[in-house]
């Protein structure tokens, strides 16, 4: 049986993908790279190649794996391919927008809960990400702080450990995120509660994640953080 939301202490993020729109980011400088050279690109191409390259055994840490990602899919989209350019892209998660729901939802959130980020991306992007969010976290962990990436579970016993510090468990967490293959399908491995915000519904395909090797059902399942917080908000009768 699954937990009621007023339930839980922590709330843990998923942060690109899930508040940050990265896949937006990502097209909306790639775009511009075409434009000045006086080609077009398709965004949902571009998003399935990088996919496909950003998954790569000598990938480096998100977003620095950026120039890499770039040098290898430039050719393929008719883009110049010059250091330059994937360094421009790379630079170009400091102005990467939040969904337009993300900011209110978490400062909605945080009333009520301890908000904890976890990110696959390094310290440097994550302070700008905090910015546009409003900063509204109790604590983070990004790639540096854990020395891996999820799925790895050693990145989410980071976390567990700094919630026992605290005197609570990883039974007080509902871990909300985007992605299947990153967070919904371990966090049930790893026996915490889930919260899929699926922001591409509607679309088909996995966009720039990875396609998990299995679907798994979560235990709360919302198309926005929108709707995470309106219905915190009624389950507390607020």
């Amino acid at each position: 049986m699954r937990k009621s939301l007023p339930d839980f202490k922590y709330l843990t993020f998923d942060v690109v993908g899930t508040l940050i729109d990265f896949e937006g980011g990502l097209t909306e400088c790639l775009a511009g790279i075409a434009a000045d050279g006086g080609v077009a690109i398709d965004g949902e191409e571009a998003l399935s190649l990088y996919r496909a390259a950003r998954y790569s055994r000598d990938a480096d840490l998100f977003p620095d794996d950026l120039v890499r990602v770039y040098l290898a899919i430039a050719p393929k989209l008719g883009l110049p391919v010059e250091r330059k350019y994937g360094e421009r892209l790379r630079d170009s998660a400091k102005r990467w927008k939040a969904f337009s729901d993300s900011a209110e939802a978490l400062a909605q959130l945080g009333k009520d809960y301890r908000l904890v980020a976890m990110t696959n991306a390094r310290r440097w992007a994550f302070d700008f990400f905090a910015k546009e969010l409003g900063s509204p976290f109790y604590a983070a962990f990004t790639a540096d702080d854990t020395g891996t990436e999820k799925p790895d579970p050693a990145f989410f016993e980071n976390v567990f450990d700094f919630v026992a510090s605290e005197g609570s468990s990883k039974h007080e967490i509902l871990h909300v995120a985007q992605s299947q293959y990153h967070d919904i399908g371990i966090s049930r491995e790893l026996g915490i509660s889930n919260c899929w915000i699926e922001r591409r519904h509607g679309q088909k395909g996995y966009g720039g994640t990875i396609e998990p090797a299995k679907f798994t059902e979560p235990d709360y399942h919302f198309t926005s953080m929108a709707g995470l917080a309106n219905a915190v908000a009624a389950a507390r009768g607020e």
